[in-house]
């Protein structure tokens, strides 16, 4: 065999490798000729002699006859693999058992006086166990748990695996010293509930085991695991441990969860840090398996890797043809499993993917829609070939067929008939329901006559659902959109798949439906989905368009359930330092009956307010409840857009074309605006001059501001911050100045619109000072709106229903720094919360069904 070094562009060093023996692959890793050659092969253990035993033992006489027959040598072109890598699996595993352990602390800390019950019950047990059987548990448990790593070591050297020992080595000493100085650190200066935790309060117990912990990371590093006879043995002999250093009152039952988990995380991180044996097979077994198929390679060649992170080949066979192979690695099986996770959990169940999938059903599913492509008339290359290469791989050889990516091919290159023949291949593939799932311009190739080819199906499914064979049509949509724009793509795929087709991908044009390259490529074409949209919409006037819903949660409601949270803590921990049952004798009624009507003329206020903008003309009572009707959406909905919603459905139900009533419902928020700011500031005014000596604007308000002012400032002279600024606020605002030159011709409609605005923030004020004055506080009122106005900008911004915990928040600081008390300030503003968000909830959602039933909603 003759051995040809080389360098590829990289500068890697290659070799030329013989396909008849794997194991003299010159770019695979090296272990010890005599490795595992002396005992039984470990089939448990995942380094490079256990891959060469399994791959040796699926067919032993090949290499025999492969020798005997003379084949010729094949010379495989690749960069040496590395001996070692990281392991994305171990990084995971790191990750979720940190997340095991803070779950741990946190659920123990939650049933702390369970613990402590069962702490008690264990030492009166124990007292009453015979001191025979405890000493012979204590004696058999240490012994075990420090002999069994022993012996393992002891068999590891024997067969040549001593680098696995010192890994394991490694992280018992880490374990031992991370061990130790959390340890001290948890009893000199650490948290008290953790340390009683750990310790159940007695000074003689260490809050983690050393020993133990040390043990732990030790069968961790050398993947004991993997061996299941040794596995059982070691975690048979570490309960028994636990066991007894629980009865001897050694260890908390925390704390012997706390100390195992530490260590099996020290273990990964030891681990992923060193990285693991490279298990991957190497170019050379990928000819011998090929030759195993009945194929007959001559010279292979290692090409860049396929967008999902696989291995490819370019191998040559003797009749002159060429297969491209890919090549599945088993480590490689959780790369991204973070993102698809993420995705599982947030998509529905008819679109989303199996987060983790074993390397058997990969094979199968790529290989299964393959030749469902090939059996249905699409264009793909024809799959020749799949096996799997000993327990770590598996191959898919294709036959080779010379294209360019879409992707590759400059835009104005794209002409219709290169866009019908795309639309003609996806076509087969609606016919016969199979569903791509990639459609972007690294899977669509154009061969050297001009015909498209599919690659890439892995993704794909069979006997696919509508749901599916429609999100396929809208990617496919949107990338050729992003080429050549949205008026050409949506009349090619028309032309091929018919209208109705297209129409019924119009509720899937949505960002979360599309490919992660088309969503990034989406970022800098805003408007992009609209205009598919309305051309769509041309092409079929009369299309019913049922809305879709492809996400279980988004992200403005993650972060509405988090502040939700945050807001009930706060309020709970509020209503901690009140008595409410003295505050309640003490209440003055007649303050609170003020409070109760200055909320209900809230209601009155919004609805001139809106009436006020709008040139036609609304009748007053079905106003009124259009606006209660928002006190109720503003439980599931922030306090900026509950309101705006409402209001607009309400006026296009009242007939006003929507364009219009979105107008309308801007230019009562942009005077609102306005209104709001020149109240603060006149309010703030008066609170800081003579008039108004009970208050004074305390530093604590002129930092906040100035804090504001530079906000603004960034908003405005920061190029990014203020395009996002303006493209936020253009959507609302358009069309506004022409709205509000229609109000202005009308004096009526003026003095409506201003005197429902004023009305509305002194109302509001009134409800707050009426309730401040019902338990016994005193403020001026100019200082009270300028703590409301305040606070109420603040809960409009926040993300959670209605404001929820800004609002309050903000209102009792705010009160607080006007010298309020503390208990004063928080049953004021818990008073004015009823009045003006809890109670309106009920007659809300009367209004809102009364409305929907009259078809005014």
């Amino acid at each position: 065999m003759t051995d040809i070094k080389e360098r590829d562009g990289a500068g890697c060093p290659t070799g030329g490798l013989s396909g008849g023996e794997p194991s003299g692959d010159s770019s695979r890793p090296h272990p010890d000729p005599s490795s595992e050659a002396s005992g039984p092969p470990d089939t448990g253990t995942a380094d490079s002699s256990d891959f060469q035993d399994s791959l040796d033992s699926q067919d032993s006489g090949d290499s025999r006859k492969s020798a005997d027959s003379r084949e010729p040598d094949v010379l495989v072109v690749e960069p040496l693999l590395p001996q070692r890598l990281r392991r994305p699996s171990d990084a995971l595993r790191f990750l979720a058992t940190l997340l095991s352990l803070t779950v741990v602390v946190l659920l123990s800390l939650v049933a702390k006086q369970t613990l402590n019950g069962l702490e008690a019950d264990v030492e009166e047990g124990a007292a009453r166990a015979p001191d025979l059987l405890i000493s012979v548990s204590t004696f058999l448990g240490g012994a075990l748990v420090l002999a069994i790593p022993v012996a393992f070591a002891v068999e590891r050297v024997f067969h040549r695996d001593g680098l696995r020992v010192a890994e394991g080595l490694i992280a018992a000493i880490v374990g031992m010293v991370v061990s130790f100085f959390v340890g001290e650190w948890l009893i000199a200066t650490g948290p008290g509930d953790i340390r009683q935790l750990l310790t159940g309060g007695r000074p003689d117990v260490e809050p983690l085991n050393t020993l133990l912990t040390s043990v732990i990371a030790y069968v961790t590093a050398v993947r004991i695991s993997r061996r299941p006879t040794w596995r059982a043995v070691m975690w048979t002999a570490v309960a028994l441990n636990v066991f007894a250093l629980y009865t001897g009152t050694n260890i908390t039952l925390p704390g012997a969860i706390v100390t195992i988990l530490l260590g099996m995380a020290v273990g990964y991180a030891t681990l992923y840090s060193v990285g693991s044996p490279n298990t991957r097979p190497p170019g050379s077994a990928v000819v011998a398996s090929l030759r195993r198929l009945g194929h007959s390679p001559i010279k292979a060649r290692r090409i860049e890797d396929d967008a999902q992170g696989s291995r490819r080949y370019a191998v040559v066979l003797t009749d002159g043809h060429r297969l491209d192979v890919t090549v599945l690695d088993r480590d490689r099986q959780v790369a991204g499993l973070l993102y698809r996770l993420w995705r599982r959990m947030r998509l529905n169940s008819e679109t989303r993917r199996r987060a983790i999938r074993s390397l058997r059903a990969e094979l199968e599913r790529e290989a299964v829609m393959a030749y469902a492509a090939q059996a249905a008339g699409v264009s793909t290359p024809p799959l020749r070939a799949t096996s799997e290469i000993g327990t770590e791989a598996a191959l898919l050889a294709y036959d080779h067929i010379a294209t360019r990516a879409l992707e590759d091919i400059p835009d104005e290159e794209i002409d219709d008939e290169l866009l019908s023949r795309i639309w003609t291949q996806v076509q087969l593939l609606q016919a016969h329901r199979l569903a791509h799932r990639r459609l972007t311009g690294e899977t669509i190739h154009l061969d050297a006559s001009g015909q498209v080819v599919l690659v890439d199906a892995r993704s794909g499914e069979i006997a696919a659902g509508d749901l599916l064979l429609r999100l396929d049509i809208a990617q496919l949509l949107t990338y050729l959109a992003l080429r050549v724009g949205a008026e050409r793509s949506v009349r090619a795929a028309a032309a091929i798949l018919g209208p109705d087709a297209v129409a019924a991908a119009l509720p899937l044009l949505q960002r979360i439906a599309l490919a992660r390259q088309t969503r990034s490529a989406l970022a800098k074409h805003k408007d992009l989905l609209s205009a598919i949209r309305d051309h769509i919409v041309q092409l079929e006037p009369q299309v019913e368009v049922e809305e879709v819903r492809l996400e279980r949660f988004r992200l403005s409601t993650l972060l509405a359930i988090i502040g939700g949270a945050f807001a009930a803590y706060y309020l709970l921990t509020g209503l901690g330092r009140v008595n409410v049952v003295e505050v309640v004798k003490g209440a003055h009624w007649g303050w609170t009956g003020a409070a109760f009507a200055a909320a209900g003329i809230t209601y009155l206020a919004a609805a001139l307010l809106l009436m006020g903008f709008v040139p036609e003309k609304l009748p007053l009572g079905r106003t009124v409840l259009a606006q209660f009707a928002g006190s109720f959406v503003k439980l599931v909905a922030p306090a900026a857009v509950s309101g705006v919603a409402i209001n607009t459905r309400y006026l296009q139900k009242r007939g006003i074309p929507p364009g219009q009533a979105v107008a309308s419902v801007g230019a009562s928020q942009l005077v609102q605006l306005v209104f709001h700011v020149l109240l603060l500031l006149f309010f703030a005014y008066i609170t800081g001059s003579s008039t108004a000596p009970t208050f004074t604007p305390s530093r604590g308000l002129l930092v906040a501001l100035l804090a504001v002012a530079l906000v603004v400032l960034a908003a405005l002279g920061i190029a990014p911050l203020r395009r996002v600024v303006v493209k936020r606020t253009r959507s609302l605002f358009s069309g506004v100045v022409p709205r509000l030159l229609d109000v202005l011709q009308s004096p009526r409609k003026i003095l409506q619109a201003c005197s429902g605005t004023l009305l509305l923030t002194i109302s509001f004020v009134a409800c707050l000072d009426a309730s401040l004055r019902a338990f016994g506080g005193e403020l001026n009122f100019a200082a009270v709106a300028v703590v409301f106005l305040a606070g109420n900008a603040i809960g409009s911004a926040a993300p959670t229903p209605g404001g929820l915990g800004a609002v309050e928040a903000s209102l009792i600081v705010g009160l607080t720094l006007s010298r309020v008390p503390p208990e004063v300030a928080t049953s004021a503003v818990l008073l004015f919360r009823l009045l003006t968000f809890w109670l309106p909830v009920l007659p809300g959602w009367a209004s809102f069904t009364y409305l929907q039933r009259r078809e005014a909603l």
